[in-house]
């Protein structure tokens, strides 16, 4: 397991209160489970409409495993055009 740094964007960062923070986890699932401890209940709704990026690519499933160094951007949805 390594580090991988977190990148939360519009209603992901008001949520989290963070624009960025590192952590160190396997998977998007792990990763999940400790920024949802970590920011409480008010991240856990948002992320229930977010996508996540790893490394620029769009993760359909949340037992990716995440690489050591992975950047993984949350990602709400959003509005405009």
């Amino acid at each position: 397991m390594g580090a991988v740094t977190v990148r939360y964007f519009a209603g992901a960062r008001a949520a989290a209160g963070v624009d960025t923070e590192s952590r160190e986890a396997s998977s998007l699932d792990q990763l999940v489970g400790q920024i949802v401890a970590e920011h409480g209940e008010r991240l856990e709704r948002v992320l229930t409409a977010c996508s996540f990026l790893i490394d620029g690519a769009q993760a359909h499933d949340r037992a990716a495993a995440l690489s050591p160094g992975a950047v993984v951007d949350v990602l709400p949805p959003f509005a405009g055009g």
